[in-house]
């Protein structure tokens, strides 16, 4: 699996001609750090090129899916302002290599998918979670715009009027209720997660290659589109809200286990 050798962050493994890629931070429930959120501004690239495979597979180790950001990360862009440039950067490229894959994408959301962690989920082409996950985009808890993905997914999925709600509040949705609403595909129980993901995985693996295929990009046009006359704004706004006190103030929160204090600046 020599595409794959160099990355330290993701896992892989296949079976037949599906690619599972694991996120593999465990410990930290997944939350993106550098590291990871380089990796991920590749991976889906990488697996596209793959000559292996034909379906691929998201899924996160341990308990979660994804998290979202790791705090010591968000205290480096606070410090070292420049370095959100990089990030920036690396942010376009996740959502838009991960919509031009054109392999179908199922992400197997094993726990909460919080943040990016939310969009990456959003921006695969199915997501199967465990019931008892949760998904949800919290930038404005911690005095950050939802500019990297959520304010332009969300609307897509469940509409513009409920999407603002969740994205001004931030509040996390439980799986089943994310299911119901249409923004993930379907909530099983825990021990039915792998069934129904590698299920379909299977399914689709031993289908019409070509025919799925097509059919998955033709689908993601109009998201395409969205999301690339989009998201520079959405990350100018993301670093704009990075130089705030806001923001500031609900990272030393964070890491001194206390409620913010917000004053609008």
């Amino acid at each position: 699996m020599a595409l794959f050798d160099d990355y330290e962050t993701i896992t892989f493994s296949r079976e037949g001609r599906i690619l599972t890629i694991t996120l593999n931070l465990p410990e930290s429930l997944n939350s993106v750090n550098a590291k990871l959120h380089s990796e991920l501004s590749r991976v889906f690239s990488d697996a596209n090129d793959d000559p292996e495979s034909d379906i691929v597979v998201l899924t996160g180790a341990g308990r979660a899916f994804c998290a979202g950001g790791d705090v010591d990360w968000m205290q480096d862009a606070i410090d070292t302002p420049s370095n959100f440039e990089i990030t920036a950067t690396e942010a376009k490229r996740i959502l838009f290599s991960q919509l031009d894959l054109e392999k179908p994408l199922i992400c197997r959301m094993n726990g909460h998918a919080l943040g990016l962690g939310a969009s990456v989920a959003l921006s695969c082409d199915v997501v199967i979670a465990s019931e008892k996950a949760k998904i949800g985009d919290p930038h404005v808890s911690i005095g950050l715009v939802a500019g990297d993905g959520g304010a332009f997914l969300w609307p897509q999925m469940i509409g513009f009027g409920r999407a603002r709600e969740y994205l001004m509040t931030g509040d996390p949705i439980p799986a089943t209720d994310a299911a119901q609403m249409g923004l993930i595909s379907r909530a099983v129980p825990v021990e039915n997660l792998d069934e129904a993901a590698y299920g379909l995985a299977r399914r689709l693996a031993g289908g019409a290659i070509k025919a799925i295929r097509w059919t998955k990009i033709t689908a993601n046009l109009p998201l395409k589109a969205l999301v690339h006359a989009s998201m520079d704004a959405g990350i100018a706004y993301e670093m704009m809200s990075n130089l705030s006190r806001d923001h500031a103030e609900a990272v030393a929160a964070f890491r001194e286990k206390r409620k913010p204090e917000f004053t609008g600046e």
